[in-house]
């Protein structure tokens, strides 16, 4: 009998290590990060884009943008195959790759004075490269963004108790945002901001049976329509008002969530009731059809290695840092504090009864073909008070294992149902906030894009072009979102997201080449991009070969087939492009310093 316990120990003791150690390591000597250089947030200070931001409000926003519904609903579906792969993929995966990636690309956009990775990637690796990392990342970001945006619609759904709650975080962080642009001080908004967004949620309950309950029970429809629409304006609204102090308070609340999961664990110590290993790490499981490897790398990625967060650490983060050496902890600490997040996730998910988890997480026909019988789900059904059978996407297997947790507590067992409501209004707050901050640099994506044919696009403070491409941006994803299901999306998602990761990791590579004391660091990023690329490709031939071009599979489909293979093509492209510039740059007789990284790239 395994309990929690000592996982969540181990976790945070390994990643506390890691990050005194390596992260400064890392950021010190690889990156060798200096303070006296003049950060993008200064130099191009606009008060709408380029904004200095506190070290830890900076990293609040960060890690709300990139902690999204990845480090919760994806080791919640790996779970399938067991506690032990998602547990040390998290780890691992975290350290050598999601850590080091995400302080290279914020590092890498901060040096081309916070411009889009792809710009970065046409200055590095050519222009060839840099267009292909551009098409890339705009289909992976409108991908990405309908995957997270369609857990949220399957979560408030139906559910005026969650679309109130949810709802009143615009107006509380609008609130809290304009409160500190006029005051330059944030401590008393805070302690509103995080009460409010308390009270909204105990508030909830007592809207059943009225006017406005009725008017926020709405259809999956109305919520997949509402959500783009609220995405346009939450991106073209100046970063102070929505995007940031949202950010910032919904972190206050996911680590206020998980921390209490923490010393939940820690008080009761609950048994993780799934094995090491289920019969379904070869494949043709009811959650994830393929085998353990290469999709436990797939099904996981925020939490581990992400490359959502390329989008973020080259979009908004660069253009609020206010000193270099910040990037430890907004970048690396993030990182890591995800990691924390996808482990308690994947202990939720596990200390529910197999039977109990699959029959959540598969339809009822397909748990019926499984032969399992139900433990504790209608007990768990009739507190909560609602039907949790077939409820697939992971996001409510989520909010019933953290449930069940809290409610072990004696004085908290007859609060079921608002600690079920609370979870599922803070992972969609929490998705929110990355589709606020994705979608933004969506828009900035299709301005550079833009900006090769018509210069005024590329300026991201003129008011044509910037509501033109955020409109763009909106209606790319959100047609997407309204034309797919979970199912399709999520895995198209999963492969799409690796592989920027990886492209994010070659250029990652690239900049340590050229700027690191000694050139055996570019191993930092090599060794995670080696196994990233290889799992990448080979799961994204699976899905072709077996699922999108296979007649008889259910999630039989030519669109993502055609999507998988343009995306998979440009990604050998880039890493063709790279391996030609890290031959070019070993050839060199040194490494070039800090002081002319950008006249060399031009020059090149």
């Amino acid at each position: 009998m395994i309990h929690a316990l000592p996982f969540v120990i181990g976790t945070i003791c390994v990643l506390t290590i890691c990050y005194r150690f390596y992260g400064i390591f890392f950021v010190r000597t690889v990156l060798r990060a200096d303070d006296s250089e003049v950060t993008p947030a200064h130099s191009m200070q606009d008060g709408r884009n380029f904004v200095p931001t506190r070290k830890w409000v900076n990293a609040g926003q960060h890690f709300a943008a990139i902690a999204a519904a990845g480090p919760l609903v994806g080791p919640v579906l790996a779970a399938q195959f067991g506690y032990l792969p998602g547990f040390l993929w998290l780890l691992i995966g975290a350290v050598l790759g999601g850590a080091v990636h995400d302080t290279v690309v914020l590092f890498a956009s901060m040096k081309y004075r916070g411009q889009s990775l792809s710009e970065v990637a046409k200055a590095e690796l050519g222009p060839v490269a840099g267009w292909c990392t551009g098409i890339a990342m705009l289909f992976i970001i409108t991908i990405t963004m309908a995957g997270l945006s369609m857990v949220v619609v399957h979560a408030l759904e139906r559910n005026a108790w969650g679309t109130f709650a949810v709802l009143m975080t615009i107006p509380i962080a609008m609130a809290v945002g304009t409160y500190e642009k006029l005051t330059g001080r944030s401590k008393g908004a805070t302690y509103f901001g995080v009460l409010a967004i308390i009270a909204a949620v105990f508030i909830g309950p007592y809207l059943q049976g009225t006017m406005l309950g009725e008017w926020l029970t709405v259809h999956e429809r109305t919520v997949s329509l509402a959500i783009p629409a609220y995405a346009f304006f939450a991106t073209a609204l100046p970063v102070w008002l929505l995007l940031t102090p949202r950010g910032y308070l919904s972190s206050f609340m996911k680590i206020g969530v998980f921390g209490a999961l923490i010393v939940g664990v820690v008080f009761i110590n609950p048994v993780v009731q799934f094995p090491a290993l289920t019969d379904f790490i070869h494949g043709g499981g009811p959650v994830i059809g393929g085998p353990v490897w290469p999709f436990i790398s797939i099904t996981i990625a925020c939490g581990a290695i992400s490359g959502f967060h390329a989008f973020i650490g080259s979009g908004t983060t660069p253009k609020l840092v206010d000193k270099w050496s910040d990037i430890l902890p907004v970048a690396f600490g993030a990182m890591l504090a995800e990691c924390v997040v996808g482990v308690m996730a994947l202990i939720a998910a596990t200390v529910l009864h197999p039977a109990d988890y699959f029959a959540i997480n598969a339809s009822p026909a397909v748990f019926q073909a499984l032969g399992m019988t139900v433990v504790d789900l209608p007990r768990l059904s009739q507190e909560i008070g609602m039907d949790l059978y077939g409820r697939t996407g992971g996001a409510v297997t989520l909010a019933v294992g953290m449930t069940e947790i809290f409610t072990k507590l004696p004085w908290f067992s007859h609060l079921a149902s608002y600690f079920f409501q609370f979870v599922v209004m803070f992972e969609a707050v929490f998705i929110l906030t990355a589709v606020d901050s994705g979608t933004r640099v969506a828009r900035y994506l299709i301005q550079d894009l833009a900006g090769e044919v018509y210069k005024p696009f590329k300026r991201l403070d003129w008011m044509p072009g910037a509501l033109g491409a955020s409109l763009l941006a909106c209606l790319l994803w959100g047609y997407l979102l309204n034309s797919g299901d979970i199912n399709s999306v999520w895995t198209l998602f999963g492969v799409s997201n690796q592989l920027m990761a990886s492209i994010g990791l070659m250029i990652g590579a690239t900049i340590i080449l050229r700027l690191a004391q000694k050139r055996i660091y570019m191993l930092t990023c090599l060794i995670p991009l080696a196994y990233l690329y290889v799992t990448v490709n080979y799961a994204g031939y699976w899905m072709i070969s077996n699922v999108y071009l296979n007649p008889a599979a259910k999630g039989y489909n030519l669109f993502n087939a055609g999507i998988s293979i343009i995306m998979l093509v440009l990604g050998i492209v880039i890493m063709a492009a790279s391996l030609l510039r890290w031959k070019k740059l070993l050839q060199r007789s040194g490494n070039t310093d800090a002081g002319s990284l950008l006249a060399t790239a031009t020059a090149s």
